[in-house]
């Protein structure tokens, strides 16, 4: 049973997890990976979420603050032998409950055109493409994606 622990990114744990992910990430992205890896620092991220198989650390992810309304989803990452089991689902749903707990109506997301089990990842969660944003402006290999969490009644 996938247990969830809510923590932040001094976690042993979450820091493990993401030195894979990092390592994997530089072998797909290969030349680019140096121009993401700059926005992909966790020393300040408040928002962790670990996912554990049987007491082993098996994924995590993250989010954190982008504007007043939105947190982007970070270090999104289930080690290979988890991968299928929809362990990634689990954790974005608990980051999106998040979210919304701390009062931010979306999430919003970059992830790279190289990792296509992301792209449908997000898609099947009812992200919707929108254009890059931030440092991502005129990044051909970015795709970025946005969900609300939470209505805001306007009246």
């Amino acid at each position: 049973m996938i247990k969830l622990l809510r923590t932040d990114s001094s976690n042993k744990d979450f820091k493990e997890l993401v030195i894979l992910l990092d390592a994997e990430l530089a072998e797909r992205d290969g030349e680019d990976h140096s121009f993401y890896d700059q926005f992909n620092a966790i020393t300040d991220l408040k928002y962790a979420v670990i996912a554990t198989e049987s007491d082993i650390p098996v994924g995590c992810g993250a989010i954190k603050k982008l504007t007043d309304e939105a947190v982007e989803v970070k270090r999104m990452y289930v080690i290979q032998n988890q991968r299928g089991n929809g362990i990634a689902g689990i954790i974005l749903a608990e980051l999106e409950i998040w979210a919304k707990e701390l009062d931010f109506v979306k999430c919003r997301l970059e992830t790279g055109k190289r990792q296509p089990e992301a792209i449908a990842l997000y898609e099947k969660k009812g992200y919707l493409k929108i254009s890059n944003y931030g440092q991502y402006k005129g990044i051909e290999n970015s795709i970025c994606f946005e969900k609300a969490v939470k209505i805001v009644n306007k009246t």
